[in-house]
């Protein structure tokens, strides 16, 4: 605790000074970074060799430094989840559902193809995973967006060049290396209704001599709670066609029972009421309102700190090192925990009914919400050595251990033993101050406190990740062409990874009514080798300025999955100073990773569409016929919006290989429009017996759109021969056939001067032709382009994002555009309420004032113009996909910032 109170007594000071760089821009040179030869010589993302500039090595967006400060942004999350790269399921502050024992965890997924495809690094090295055990990605937040330089998004398969997991892409954050002085900031938050405050301080600070620097940042960031309710008071659903209508949970507050004819009654709802009252079960009357206990923003409070040394030993040879640490508390409220399927007798003095009946549903309201928490603590730190051979080629040694650690937990966690007890008269009493008191679960509040008591707990989890590389690297030019050098970079990695979870006792034994859990322990080494060539054959001829190929080709051997090659080849040709072409073709490889391999079976409340409610009036032939032959009630209505769901690990899943191309071409007009960059980059992606996890809704709907119930699916759930409903969903995941994917990315950027006015725009647009998963060889493909929602975040056809800056004698404006477009529900019928989204358009704008080089002031408004998320009816909560729309609306907030 020391530690911690520590850093939070350097983040009380508040605040840093973002360092500005250029203008985002694919053709135009960028700030420098990794210096490791002359100050010509950078090192790109996407490449290990030194090059002059970062255009034409692959499609990528920079976000700068910059860009961040003129947009209000205060953490990287939300700087690339507002790329048009960005789709599907990630996890994040305003999403109910932060993915993989992740909570608190901020994720990116590029392309939309998975957070585990996206490959995370620091400086061109990889980071630990974060959250609470046995994860996938790290978390972004976990450096101080003050230290940052810029953010390079490589939207390009680089196996080859970074080893597995780079199928998708890469984030590589590059800090700063040149800060020099003292920074201080701070930005205050809030949303119209006075709701969600966020608070962001930042301190940094550098000093730089002859032979080396040293920098440290910290950042302290505190968000406050918004209530779902606040937003969407209550589960929507079309009950009647042509209308919307609360829905909310068939688990009750006063309990559900079936009796033996199969008829469903509910027992007394109203505080203090008749204790044995019940009447026929309706779901209009009876079902549970969920939305006030969850948030639309969970809260935390974060630290992070990072330090950066160098310092040159000898002339030739420099020493380097990185230290992060991360301190995180995060919370969400959840609704309270539902006791399933207690047998009581008729003969319970608490059964009103006279007849042996099965409490199929009962919510523990009595307590109020169940309150989850999470406590993180993860650092990594890295020490090298870097320095030049008399030939000028530039070598680099490198060591870097991360963990992390985390508690996470629950309130208000029924103890089913216990709970059987209270129900068992040979053992419990209804005496003042028994051992085990007799409990009445038929009825809202005739539980007492005693009971309570006696079946209640808090339970605790432990877990963690850690990530051990070694790396050893050489680069520099071998020979040379009549066209210029022959550049090469090789080198050799080990990198071992690890994760584990305990979950707490009585979840593993399954004796708790939360989430089922098992264990998790597993780890994986990897060993590696890497060449990568850049041959420039033409200068200066009549057809090109330049022409380089590039090559790559790395080699891995893995403890659990044996060896592997992956390859990247590359061309670069500029024309003129107008025109230039590019291409890239790579192959990538990524085993399974920890949870995915060896994550305990748990199950969960998750919301789910079942396609069989109000069957016998979507006029679907196919459907109809497969409801009837599943037993289903012509009258069944689905009872709330959630299904129980088995998720966790897999043992048997083998690993998943990948071709990546691209072409595209950059246009610099210099001679026409000064300034101006039009980028245009079409990207392809296949991906063989890949890793998913098919959420349930997408089962459901596959299934039962396949003649006669054939699709493989269908096996993977069960209903109840009582009341038709699905009683089991697995959604595990799986190595499915195939995955394809295909679009075009679009840029445009520009920088100029309307008189006296500095003008800079920067936009970017993603269009995604083909995204189709097919589950097995042979199987009926799944169409994800251009759909949405049912647990699998958004695939629209169209995105986009601008941002546009005016500035003149200190006094800047900068209006900024998500552009999110249609997209049609996955589980929808054409027709629904809410079968197609709209386009929607999310504005941003900041208004600065320079006091001078060193203190500026800003204040501006997110969602300026409050747009709403749409209704989706197979949402993930809030009725929309949060994983994909705003849910808070208009917000405003003001900065300050200074240096000395």
């Amino acid at each position: 605790m020391t530690i911690r109170m520590a850093l939070l007594g350097s983040a009380a000071i508040v605040a840093g000074c973002a360092a500005p760089a250029l203008a985002q821009a694919d053709p135009t040179p960028q700030p420098k970074a990794q210096v490791l030869g002359d100050d010509s010589d950078i090192v790109v993302t996407g490449s290990r060799i030194r090059r002059q500039d970062l255009a034409g090595v692959g499609p990528a967006t920079v976000v700068t430094a910059e860009q961040i400060q003129n947009t209000g942004i205060v953490n990287i999350e939300t700087a690339l989840q507002r790329l048009p790269a960005n789709a599907g399921f990630a996890g994040n502050q305003t999403s109910a559902y932060w993915t993989n024992n992740g909570y608190g965890t901020a994720q990116v997924n590029l392309r939309g193809l998975g957070i585990k495809r996206t490959l995370v690094l620091l400086n061109g090295r990889r980071l630990v995973a974060g959250g609470t055990g046995a994860n996938s990605s790290p978390d972004l937040n976990m450096i101080p967006v003050v230290a940052l330089a810029r953010t390079d998004v490589l939207k390009d398969g680089a196996s080859a060049i970074y080893g597995a997991d780079a199928m998708a892409g890469v984030v590589n954050l590059v800090t700063r290396t040149d800060y020099e002085g003292l920074g201080l900031s701070v930005r205050q938050g809030i949303t119209e209704r006075g709701d969600g405050s966020d608070l962001t301080a930042d301190l940094l600070w550098g000093i730089r001599n002859d032979r080396g620097g040293f920098m440290a940042a910290v950042t302290y960031q505190k968000t406050s709670a918004v209530n779902m309710a606040s937003r969407a008071p209550c589960s929507l659903a079309e009950t009647t066609p042509g209308s919307l209508s609360c829905v909310n949970s068939a688990s009750t507050i006063g309990g559900r029972a079936v009796l033996p004819n199969g008829q469903q009654i509910n027992f007394n709802q109203v505080p203090g009421g008749n204790g044995n009252f019940y009447e026929p079960y309706s779901p209009a009357k009876h079902n549970f309102n969920s939305n006030p206990f969850l948030n639309a923003v969970s809260p935390v409070e974060r630290v992070s700190t990072a330090f950066f040394a160098d310092y040159a030993l000898t002339d030739g040879i420099q020493a380097f090192g990185e230290f992060l640490y991360t301190f995180r508390k995060s919370n969400q409220i959840a609704t309270p925990g539902t006791l399933r399927n207690l047998s009581i007798p008729a003969s319970n003095p608490t059964n009103p009914t006279g007849q042996n009946l099965v409490l199929a549903q009962r919510r523990l309201a009595e307590p109020g919400a169940r309150h989850f928490f999470q406590e993180t603590d993860t650092w990594q730190g890295t020490f090298g050595l870097r320095g030049k051979l008399a030939n000028d080629w530039a070598w680099e040694v490198a060591g870097s251990f991360g963990r992390n650690t985390a508690v996470d937990g629950s309130t208000n966690i029924a103890n089913l033993e216990r709970v059987a007890n209270t129900l068992d008269r040979s053992k419990c009493s209804s005496t003042a101050g028994a051992a085990i008191p007799c409990g009445d679960y038929l009825g809202f509040g005739d539980l007492t406190p005693q009971v309570l008591d006696y079946i209640l707990f808090t339970s605790r989890d432990r877990g963690g990740n850690e990530l051990g590389t070694v790396t050893a690297d050489l680069n520099g030019d071998l020979f040379s062409l009549p066209a210029g050098a022959v550049s090469f970079a090789t080198g050799v990695v080990y990198r071992r990874e690890k994760g584990w979870r305990d979950p707490d006792p009585l979840t593993v034994l399954g004796v708790a009514n939360v989430n089922q859990q098992d264990p998790i322990s597993g780890s994986s080494t990897a060993k590696e080798a890497y060449l990568e060539l850049s041959v420039p054959v033409l200068a200066n001829t009549a057809f090109a300025k330049a022409l380089t190929l590039d090559g790559a080709v790395r080699y891995s051997d893995y403890n659990l999955f044996g060896s592997d090659w992956n390859y990247k080849l590359s061309a670069d040709w500029v024309v003129n100073d107008s025109i230039r072409l590019r291409g890239t073709y790579g192959t990538g490889f990524r085993i399974p990773n920890v949870p995915e391999l060896f994550g305990g079976v748990s199950e969960g409340n998750l919301t789910t569409t079942d396609p069989c409610s109000r069957y016998t009036s979507s006029g679907n032939v196919t459907l109809i016929a497969n409801c009837q032959a599943s037993g289903v009630p012509a009258n069944y209505t689905q009872l709330g919006t959630t299904i129980l769901t088995t998720v966790g690990g897999n043992q048997s899943l083998r690993p998943e290989s990948s071709t990546t191309w691209t072409v595209g071409t950059v246009i610099s007009p210099r001679g026409i429009i000064p300034g101006l960059s039009l980028t245009a980059d079409w990207f392809d992606i296949k991906i063989k017996d890949a890793i998913r996890a098919i959420p349930g809704s997408t089962k459901l709907a596959v299934c039962y759109a396949s003649q006669n119930l054939s699709h493989p699916f269908c096996s993977d759930f069960t209903r109840s021969a009582l009341t038709g409903e699905v009683t089991y969903l697995s959604a595990q995941p799986i190595n499915t056939g195939r995955e394809e994917m295909n679009g075009l990315d679009l840029g445009l950027v520009y920088s100029g001067a309307v008189g006296e006015v500095k003008i800079s725009l920067d936009l970017n647009m993603t269009y995604l032709n083909k995204y189709v998963v097919n589950p097995f060889p042979g199987g009926a493909p799944i169409y994800f382009d251009g759909f949405i929602g049912g647990g699998n975040g958004g695939y629209p056809k169209w995105r986009g994002y601008g941002v546009l800056t005016a500035e003149k004698d200190g006094i800047s404006a900068t209006w900024s555009t998500q552009w999110i477009g249609k997209a049609t529900d996955f589980n929808a019928s054409a027709g629904d309420i809410g079968y197609r989204t709209p386009n929607v358009f999310y504005h941003n704008l900041q208004l600065a004032f320079a006091i001078d080089e060193k203190t500026r002031f800003q204040i501006g408004a997110d969602n300026l113009f409050d747009r709403k998320a749409p209704y989706i009816q197979s949402f993930t909560d809030a009725n929309t996909d949060t994983m994909t729309y705003d849910l808070l609306g208009r917000r405003f907030y003001a900065g300050f910032r200074t240096a000395f």
